[in-house]
């Protein structure tokens, strides 16, 4: 809740208008997992409140730690439109902890499953199984045992975020209120495939950081790749991108997963620059590792490095993301999977 909500809560139980603030706090700023941890309200309030509310902190129910620092959780979510009775099947999603240096990055989730079923990804072939409300997706910062070493938060986790643009547009407003988690924008990238009418949308309402899943800039692979793509193709989404200014803080970039052979090669390099003309962005290229029963060739690492050399002597500036977390399930929707094969 936003503190003008808590206000409306301690209004309507009697509480003075200043408790809505103390809540807040003792929610965003303190991290309490119960009411009762709210010692400036008084115990007749806080019996109050206990009554018909409650913080909803559920702590990850499995987590798997890579030799390189890497921690992936499982998360239980509640989830928009799940009946609540013990006949619902429970649901989870991951998020990923990834330390480096002085960085602590969180990858977060906003879907279970996801409906855009892109071929390199495991989420994907889960098909999709519901929305995730802001609660959830805080969730996975409120209750992380890492969260106070976080510096940045990526939306890069299972689910398409434009998806579930509301969700996803609370939670922000929440991480960068003053009264919530008071995080600058700038800390926070939303990552997307690209989706008609809402990625307008985010970037008119939202201010942090905005990732493009290109991974081709052919249409008719990119199609092979990414069915979104017929809805809304790479180049209308470049178009709308170039209506924004991305030449201060706000950051724009392309996501590309290279497929050795497939879309490594120095003529989609040469479409990549014609395609980015004109737009202040950055182009992170990604190392493919396999998933079940997905025949896509690995990344071949020289190729990769002539990609890079090429997009950034023609004025793209490019990195090669670093593979973290090899060694457990590391590729979003893998452990979900598991844990769900697991318990049927």
């Amino acid at each position: 809740m936003t503190v003008d909500e808590l206000k409306d809560v301690a209004a309507s139980l009697g509480m003075p208008a200043f408790a809505g603030k103390q809540m807040a706090h003792w929610l965003y700023g303190k991290h309490v997992q119960h009411i009762d941890e709210m010692t400036n309200l008084s115990k007749q309030n806080r019996e109050r409140l206990d009554q018909t509310y409650c913080v909803g902190a559920m702590p990850p129910i499995d987590c798997q730690r890579s030799q390189d620092g890497t921690i992936k959780y499982l998360f239980p979510v509640r989830g928009t439109g799940q009946q609540d009775d013990a006949a619902t099947p429970q649901k989870y999603v991951e998020t990923v902890f990834i330390p480096d240096g002085e960085r602590a990055t969180l990858c977060v989730s906003s879907q279970v499953g996801c409906k855009m079923n892109c071929l390199f990804c495991q989420t994907g072939k889960q098909g999709f199984e519901g929305q995730l409300t802001a609660a959830d997706i805080l969730n996975q910062i409120y209750a992380l045992p890492e969260r106070e070493q976080l510096t940045n938060v990526v939306f890069m986790g299972q689910g398409e975020p434009m998806d579930n643009l509301d969700h996803v547009l609370r939670a922000t407003k929440l991480l960068t209120s003053p009264s919530g988690y008071a995080w600058s924008p700038k800390r926070i990238t939303v990552s997307t495939v690209g989706v008609r009418g809402k990625l307008h949308r985010f970037l008119d309402e939202s201010e942090c950081h905005v990732a493009i899943s290109m991974h081709s800039p052919l249409h008719e692979q990119r199609l092979a790749l990414m069915p979104a793509e017929k809805a809304m193709p790479i180049e209308e989404t470049i178009d709308l991108l170039k209506q924004y200014d991305f030449s201060h803080q706000r950051r724009c970039s392309f996501e590309y997963i290279c497929f050795s052979g497939l879309n490594d090669s120095l003529e989609h390099g040469r479409r990549i620059v014609k395609l980015l003309g004109g737009l202040e962005c950055r182009v992170n290229l990604i190392r493919f590792h396999a998933i079940p029963g997905v025949d896509l060739p690995p990344a071949n690492e020289q190729r990769m490095e002539q990609l890079r050399d090429f997009l950034t002597q023609h004025g793209v500036f490019t990195t090669i993301r670093a593979s973290r977390g090899q060694d457990i399930f590391a590729a979003c929707g893998l452990l979900s999977t598991a844990h769900k094969a697991q318990t049927s």
